[in-house]
Order: structure tokens, then sequence, then C-alpha cells
């Protein structure tokens, strides 16, 4: 495995890019987006895919610009009255071969200047997919406790995401899993410093992390019925 595909440098650049997100900036500096960002991201994304596979054969690691594993810096700003153009983050999902887009279950890294994290689960699920992850907590709770619960994941991640006001329909509002149930999301969220994701073991740490956030990912997945 190579060297820490990130530096200081991303961090400088989206720095900049947050007081200058604006095309004529971008366009002046895009050099230094594919050198400092864009060339690291696919290195790492090539580096960490076998050790993903190992984890599990389903996860994609795709280094491309068009429909891989580093999401776009470019806004959709069409619906927004945010009219920025530009991402002040760098976003790489490692998605679940079955899904099309960044509610799929997986793993997903996010680099910021003010936030970096590891999360895995699935965020803002479909209402068919958060049924069947209810669902499966229903049946078995003892199941969903042995994955939440579980010392090594745990230790590592915490559950985050947004919850219901109140109780799902038809549930039970003194339910003894009635936290869980009411949860829109069903992510886990390692938090990392810019130290962590610049240092030259980075790439093993993103690894071991991986593999102490699989329980979750892989209960999602047997809970909607996708292997893994």
């Amino acid at each position: 495995m190579s060297d820490a595909s990130f530096s200081p440098a991303l961090f400088d650049f989206l720095h900049e890019l947050e007081a200058n997100n604006e095309r004529d900036w971008f366009e002046a500096n895009k050099s230094r987006y594919e050198r400092d960002i864009k060339e690291p991201a696919f290195a790492f994304i090539s580096s960490v895919g076998p050790g993903l596979r190992e984890i599990s054969p389903e996860l994609q690691a795709i280094p491309r610009a068009v429909g891989g594993s580093l999401m776009r810096i470019y806004r959709d700003v069409r619906f927004s009255a945010d009219k920025r153009p530009y991402k002040t983050n760098v976003g790489i999902q490692f998605r679940h071969s079955h899904g099309k887009d960044v509610h799929a279950p997986g793993f997903y890294l996010h680099l910021a200047t003010d936030d970096c994290f590891l999360a895995t689960g699935v965020w803002k699920p479909p209402s068919a997919v958060l049924k069947q992850t209810r669902q499966s907590m229903l049946d078995d709770p003892d199941g969903w406790l042995s994955v939440r619960d579980d010392a090594e994941f745990s230790a590592a991640f915490e559950l985050e995401g947004e919850s219901l006001k109140t109780a799902p329909r038809g549930v039970d509002k003194e339910h003894p899993l009635i936290e869980d149930l009411r949860r829109k999301d069903l992510i886990a969220v390692a938090h990392l410093d810019q130290e962590t994701v610049t240092a030259p073991d980075f790439q093993e740490r993103f690894l071991a992390l991986c593999r102490a956030g699989r329980p979750l990912t892989a209960w999602v997945c047997d809970a909607i019925g996708a292997p893994f």
C-alpha cells in the first residue's frame, strides 16, 4: 500500500475555495484542484479498493471522474437559493454494487476544513428501505443490538442522523428500541482530524475503521435482502 494520498494542500485549496467560491477563481486554480484533490483522491480510491473488497466484494471503489467513487465538486444549484457553484468538501463514496446514488449502503469519506469523518450504513434511505430496516429491528431485536452494541463498532463509531419526533406509525412509543426505530438515517460516524487524514498510515487506519464499521452496513444489507 502506498503512502498517504492526501496532503495539507488539499485543505489549503478547500479553505481558499470557501473564500472564493466563484467560477473565475476556480478556473484559474483548476490545475491545483486536479493536482491536490482529484489525483490524490483517485490514488486513494485505487489503493484502498482491494482492502474494501476483502470487507465485502459488493463495495465499489471506482477511480473515475464520472460515475465513480469521487463525488462531483460542482453543486446542483437549479433548485437552491444558494447559488455558490462549488462544494467546499471532498466526498468519496464506496457504495454497494446494487446502489445508484448517495442513498445506497456503503462507506463515505468526507474531507472538509471544519470536519472530516468516515460514515457507514445508509443515509436518507427511501421509505421502502427504511420500512424494511425498522421491521428487521422489530423482528430480531437481539440481532440489531448485537450490531449496535458491538464493542469494536461502538468504540469507533457513533450513530448519527435525523430521527422522527415521535414513534413511527404502528410502533409502540414505549418500545425498548424506540430511539433506534425513530431513526430516519441508519448511519454511524467516526470523526477524524486533518492530522489523521494526512498521516502516512491513513489508508491503513481507514481500512481498519471500515472493518470496524462493517457490521452496520452488513446488517442494513441483510435487512433489505442485498448481498454483502
